[in-house]
């Protein structure tokens, strides 16, 4: 090949170099692209964490297993299944929504993971979109399992899909709420050991696997009160008795919803 053609395709590849596809186009992306992938990130660390996978995954299954398939508390008449199922779907929801996003993003936070994420085009609202869509999608793999486990061991659910639905929802709402408070104003030592220890207390205390009538009547009172009790006895409500809409646990968290959102906004710190 002659000079006079290398210097002709030499000009003609940078000619196409300029005006080709590849033309740099600096700028953000776009949000929507932004937030689907800052989800897909936080689902799968989530995933591939095994404290998080102990506890949104073995232990509901190890309790829904076990509780099922020995006689060890008196879950009243009827297949002891047509009880727990509710009670473990609700424990899913406090796992994921409340224990495992308060410990996750309170050593986020620690080690300034949510400081650098706060400087970057994605806003902190779209940060918040989403972690709360990885919270979602990884209930609904729960959701998945865990009806499926209780389908093999005897579960016969019935009622209003709406209700199921919107207490689901308005569950994920209260315990995200609550875990964002958590994790944005203790520091992240104290953040891990107070959602354990809550998840623990709630597990006995929460009507999940006890029934609350196994408590004293004035402890009772209190304990419908919670979150977990809310949504376990409205789940409860729906699934294994029938009912249409179980407006009080609904109104329960609905206030818990809106506090525990509310205070989030108002007291996290992202440093």
């Amino acid at each position: 090949m002659s000079q006079a053609q290398l210097g002709t395709d030499r000009r003609g590849a940078a000619s196409v170099t300029t005006t080709g596809t590849y033309t740099p186009k600096p700028g953000a992306a776009p949000l929507p692209r932004m937030i689907r992938a800052q989800a897909a990130l936080e689902t799968r660390m989530l995933l591939r964490n095994g404290e998080q996978l102990l506890l949104t995954v073995v232990i509901p299954t190890l309790l829904l297993v076990l509780f099922s398939s020995a006689d060890i508390i008196d879950t009243g008449p009827g297949e002891a299944v047509d009880f727990l199922a509710p009670g473990i779907l609700a424990l899913a929801v406090m796992s994921t929504a409340f224990t495992g996003q308060a410990i996750a993003t309170g050593f986020e936070r620690r080690y300034g993971v949510l400081k650098r994420l706060a400087a970057s085009p994605l806003p902190r609202w779209g940060l918040m979109t989403a972690k709360t869509a990885s919270v979602l999608v990884t209930e609904i793999l729960q959701v998945i399992l865990l009806t499926s486990i209780a389908f093999a061991l005897g579960w016969s659910p019935h009622g209003n899909p709406l209700a199921v639905l919107l207490l689901l929802a308005l569950g994920t709402a209260a315990f995200s709420g609550l875990g964002l408070l958590m994790a944005g104003t203790l520091k992240a030592e104290a953040t891990l050991a107070a959602a354990n220890l809550v998840f623990l207390l709630l597990l006995v205390g929460g009507g999940v696997i006890v029934p609350l009538d196994k408590f004293p009547a004035g402890a009772q009172d209190v304990l419908g009160l919670l979150p977990v009790s809310a949504l376990s006895d409205g789940l409860r409500a729906v699934l294994q008795h029938g009912a249409q809409m179980p407006w009080g646990d609904l109104g329960i968290l609905a206030v818990w919803a809106v506090v525990g959102l509310g205070a989030a906004g108002r007291f996290f710190r992202w440093e």
